[in-house]
């Protein structure tokens, strides 16, 4: 099982690189659940047609208990792409990275991986905050590998630095490890340059890069990925072919 968990500045596009690779998962046959893990919860919307998923935390506090089966917490969007959002607490009350520690422990006691059996889980978690309940993803051992998502901007490659700094904090407990960056262009001057003189600075790769398109914004108004919306794009393209490598090097 591929477990990712994908990272990034706040507004740096990290939904809209996660539900498009988990749209390239599905497209490849796989069997895939993405997981928002932001208070928003509007990490799987382009996955669901515009529709949100209750997320778990609204029916928690709701219901005032707990559901018995994942199929209550959860939607299934483009091509069987199981759909869960944590949510978070009401606002001013509590701290959201409960919400998605209490999530975490509520799948495991539905058994939801051991009866849905995926082959690719994909975790979409709040901007660059790397403590907490946003660093459970990688700490509690439910993601194997980090994607930081960037830009050539400064602030964002401020963030990945902060974010790839915390996960090699972790490495010395066999915790996961930052397997790249996606380098989703922003149209910065130099960009390409700037972030391939980052990531040879700290030892990283850029696995996958996502040249800017208003082909994902147009499909983003219909409620859709782009991979939905026309695979036959070069930016869809691009996307395919970033889930191939990622599967291949998993295999």
């Amino acid at each position: 099982m591929l477990k990712l968990a994908i990272y990034g500045k706040g507004g740096i596009g990290k939904s809209t690189m996660t539900a498009n690779l988990a749209a390239a998962f599905a497209s490849l046959g796989k069997r895939v659940i993405q997981i928002g893990c932001d208070p928003k919860a509007d990490s799987t919307i382009n996955l669901l047609g515009g529709k949100a998923v209750e997320p778990v935390m609204d029916y928690l506090r709701v219901r005032d208990e707990y559901p018995d089966d994942y199929r209550q917490i959860s939607a299934e969007g483009y091509r069987g792409i199981l759909c869960i959002e944590t949510g978070g607490p009401t606002p001013g009350l509590g701290c959201a990275g409960r919400g998605i520690i209490a999530t975490f422990q509520l799948l495991e006691e539905l058994k939801l991986f051991e009866s849905w059996k995926p082959d690719v889980v994909l975790y979409d978690v709040l901007g660059d905050v790397v403590c907490g309940g946003f660093a459970a993803p990688i700490r509690e051992g439910y993601a194997q590998k980090v994607l930081i998502v960037t830009s050539g901007e400064k602030m964002a490659l401020y963030a990945a630095d902060n974010i790839n700094r915390a996960v090699k904090n972790f490495e010395d407990r066999s915790y996961a490890r930052v397997l790249g960056l996606i380098l989703n262009h922003r149209n910065v001057e130099n960009e390409t340059q700037k972030v391939a003189a980052f990531a040879k600075e700290r030892g990283l790769e850029i696995v996958g890069e996502i040249p800017r398109s208003d082909e994902i914004i147009r499909f983003e108004e219909e409620g859709k990925t782009v991979i939905e919306g026309d695979s036959g794009l070069e930016v869809s393209k691009r996307f395919l072919d970033l889930a191939k490598r990622l599967l291949d090097e998993e295999a």
